[in-house]
């Protein structure tokens, strides 16, 4: 294939459209594993303790606080986590089926329409908001896992990590602006106007999605016709002509799935622990509440977005001037997205005797993690690209249970160590991470299996 391509205008309009919706998807009052509402709001938006932790009922109509138990609030805030988590396999699997304008644009619109909800139902009482934040739990899995697969047919293969790291960027983006704003709307125009505001921007992007963007390029009325010509032939392999039936038998024989997915629950691990708690391990170490800054607890998720762009760039560069092999790059960059994080974690235990060396640190841990953009996370196209939404359904569970299981286990052991909790937790995650690796190291591919080709024939 000749490594020189037509002008890319369209096609980064298009990964900016999809940036932007999973950036909106992703400042919705929106969940962590662990459930946390828009990140530190989360507190400030439903619940205000008193010194004693005594939950006291506000009559301001500008802040309403309910008098809701730590239960329910726990039930409450990781609701949503698991619409998500139950919505994935089927979207993915439907992405393959139904048109995926209709179904990111609807499911994007009905997530922001939930959200615009939320504070009316609070008034209703806390079994309402769990009804509809476990709605827009499963409306916003669909949305995540059905935009990736937009992919399939726009991006030739020597500008997909490019692409779609520079649209998937929008969830690190969402949380940096969420961590620098929300306070500010909170403090001055009430919380109810955080999921009033961010409604609104879902529901107006999710109009523009359906005016703006095309299933395929050959529809697309702005696109040259070599521009055109020069994506569907590069895409003649991975584009499906019909909907195809799922190899169920050999996709749980195949080792390459399962080391990525062994890779997206050791990343998600990481992930969430590293965003959920180590603001707790710096105030524990230095008695200073980070999350009250709202600059320096969005720094990790800006540099995370930085970095996240710029692994693309530099995955497709190394591929079009024929610098690495495929499999080398995606093994390349798995390894940068897993072991980084995994050593400057370690430092951030042995060799961070400051605050600024701390920060310095839990910012490189988060941000380098986003090289995997270039490895695990864009594995699964080069593999199976004709069951790519259902297999990234499947990844993103196992990668979403990772999540889940490490705010667990978190919390377990620092509610009973009392002596080295962070030891603990830390090489915990570093022996997660390392030893997914080698296993990835060993048993990673990045050519089509003979299981996700045209011509096969046997299955489930």
């Amino acid at each position: 294939m000749d490594n020189q391509v037509p002008p890319r205008k369209e096609k980064e309009e298009a990964a900016q459209a999809v940036e932007l919706g999973t950036f909106l998807w992703h400042i919705h009052p929106h969940p962590t594993p662990h459930g946390t509402c828009c990140y530190n709001p989360g507190q400030l938006i439903f619940f205000k303790y008193e010194s004693q932790k005594r939950i006291s009922v506000c009559c301001s109509t500008k802040n309403p606080v309910y008098n809701w138990s730590t239960e329910i609030q726990g039930i409450m805030l990781s609701s949503i986590f698991y619409g998500i988590l139950i919505s994935q396999i089927p979207a993915g699997y439907l992405s393959g089926i139904y048109s995926l304008k209709k179904m990111v644009g609807s499911a994007l619109f009905l997530s922001s329409l939930f959200t615009l909800l939320i504070p009316l139902a609070a008034e209703f009482g806390e079994a309402l908001v769990i009804i509809c934040r476990v709605i827009q739990g499963l409306f916003q899995g669909i949305a995540l896992t059905t935009q990736q697969v937009v992919w399939i047919k726009w991006a030739p293969p020597l500008e997909q990590v490019r692409l779609t790291s520079l649209s998937l960027s929008g969830l690190l983006l969402g949380p940096c602006v969420v961590l620098l704003i929300t306070g500010f709307i909170c403090d001055s125009l009430g919380w109810p106007m955080v999921f009033y505001i961010f409604g609104a921007c879902g529901c107006a992007l999710s109009l523009l999605w359906f005016v703006l963007f095309y299933e395929d390029p050959k529809d697309h009325p702005c696109i040259s016709k070599s521009e055109k010509e020069y994506i569907t032939s590069a895409l003649t392999q991975q584009v499906s002509s019909s909907a195809p039936s799922l190899p169920i038998k050999a996709m749980l024989k195949s080792p390459p799935l399962w080391v990525i997915s062994l890779c997206n629950f050791a990343f998600f691990w990481a992930n969430s622990f590293l965003s959920l708690y180590t603001p707790m391990f710096i105030n524990s170490k230095f008695h200073i509440n980070v999350k009250e800054n709202g600059l320096l607890s969005s720094l990790p998720h800006l540099f995370a977005w930085i970095f996240a762009i710029l692994a693309g760039h530099m995955s497709d560069v190394f591929l079009s001037k024929n610098i690495l092999s495929l499999l080398t790059i995606r093994k390349l960059f798995t390894l940068l997205g897993l072991l980084l994080p995994a050593l400057f974690s370690l430092c951030l235990l042995y060799l961070s005797s400051s605050f600024h060396g701390t920060m310095i640190f839990l910012i490189l841990a988060n941000a380098t993690g986003s090289f995997c953009m270039g490895g695990i996370l864009i594995n699964v196209l080069d593999i199976a690209p004709r069951y790519y939404g259902f297999l990234k359904g499947f990844t993103n569970v196992i990668g979403l249970t990772g999540g889940l299981v490490a705010s667990t286990v978190t919390g377990v052991i620092l509610s009973q160590d009392q002596d080295s909790p962070w030891l603990k937790i830390f090489f915990m995650m570093v022996a997660n991470n390392v030893i997914s690796l080698i296993f990835y190291l060993i048993f990673a591919k990045a050519e089509i299996q003979d299981w996700a080709k045209e011509t096969q024939n046997t299955y489930l």
